[in-house]
């Protein structure tokens, strides 16, 4: 009867999801053991943080099934070590909320949002966190990196803008986040398959975004850039009742479509006190090349409008630039690929004033 080796159960196991995601419980560090003995019995042993018992149940279930198929395996026993989540403080005070514990050494936390969809909110987010992180190495070397939080559940493209595809590491029921160019990142994106939907309802939504801020090893941070995602629906709430936020920053193109929705987007958080702190525009001018003419492809003035209607600041105008979606595609952002071209100058100015005001 022909033999088998841990690493081959361990690669057969990869075959078993998690319960509601596509992941599975290897790279979710859920298989802490396996062992062979002389008379080819495999002994798997589990590890799983769940409050829910039909989990575990069910995947060990699914072990037992996949054990059962593996070739020199003659016998087997799947031992599941169950761990209750902890139970999180009464909200009593803000200091005792779960989002503040575990974010307690960051020293701001600055959303990026936009009201409509298409306005290039991701790739504004990865490029103002770049820039925030060059700022923040120049000017204390050995101080507190940057961290990014992808809370476009349905459609997250910061791991690929930021040149990310590792699984994150899972320490009992806290995730460590990943991280590229000194900056920390946590998204659906490195959570769930490349090719799998994520097909939720609202509390599901609102749930993962939680989590993101009470069950990630964020550690210290100088900023957290958090990309929203367009609207002002279930996750957007949830983001601003969860954590402690600073501000917000506002994106928009020149298009009076965009500035419309963005302006009645913003107004969220004057409803939820939490400040804006400033206005950006993205796509704002296309520049000929070898000359000094600009060509406005979505209109002008949408940036000033929308600055003007929120009582903020306008921080800055970004031209539409090949090199930007190039990097991005490429997972080093234009701030770091080139960063003495026209679009990586605006997007440093524009973290600049914003660590001006959000300070």
């Amino acid at each position: 009867m022909p033999s088998t080796t841990p690493d081959q159960i361990k690669e057969a196991l990869k075959a078993v999801k998690f319960p509601g995601f596509s992941r599975d419980i290897v790279s979710f560090g859920l298989v802490r053991d396996v062992q062979i003995a002389g008379d080819n019995t495999a002994t798997v042993q589990l590890d799983i943080t769940t409050a829910d018992h039909a989990i575990p149940v069910q995947i060990k279930k699914e072990v037992e099934a996949v054990l059962a198929n593996q070739p020199g395996v003659t016998s087997s026993e799947v031992r599941v070590s169950v761990t209750k989540p902890k139970a999180a403080p009464a909200p009593s005070s803000p200091a005792a909320t779960p989002a503040l514990e575990e974010l307690a050494g960051v020293d701001r936390i600055i959303a990026v949002a936009s009201g409509k969809g298409g306005v290039g909110k991701s790739t504004f987010s990865v490029n103002l966190a770049c820039a925030l992180q060059l700022i923040q190495e120049e000017q204390t070397p050995q101080g507190k990196p940057v961290g990014i939080m992808d809370c476009d559940i349905y459609g997250p493209s910061v791991p690929l803008m930021m040149g990310i595809s590792d699984r994150p590491e899972v320490e009992g029921e806290m995730i460590h986040p990943l991280e590229n160019y000194g900056i920390k990142v946590m998204s659906m994106g490195i959570l769930v398959d490349d090719e799998a939907p994520v097909v939720w309802r609202g509390p599901m939504v609102m749930k993962t975004i939680q989590q993101f801020a009470t069950n990630v090893r964020w550690g210290d941070l100088s900023t957290l850039v958090v990309d929203l995602p367009p609207g002002t629906g279930d996750a957007q709430l949830s983001l601003v009742q969860t954590l402690p936020l600073t501000g917000a920053l506002v994106v928009t193109t020149p298009q009076k479509a965009a500035v419309n929705v963005a302006k009645r987007g913003a107004r969220m958080f004057s409803k939820v006190n939490v400040p804006v702190l400033g206005v950006a525009e993205n796509m704002s001018y296309l520049e000929v090349p070898g000359s000094e003419e600009r060509n406005y492809l979505f209109g002008e003035g949408g940036g000033e409008d929308t600055a003007l209607s929120l009582n903020a600041p306008l921080l800055g105008k970004v031209p539409l630039d090949i090199a930007i979606r190039q990097g991005c595609d490429l997972g080093i952002p234009i701030v770091l690929a080139q960063p003495d071209s026209a679009p990586a100058k605006v997007f440093r100015e524009i973290a600049e004033k914003l660590l001006a005001v959000a300070s």
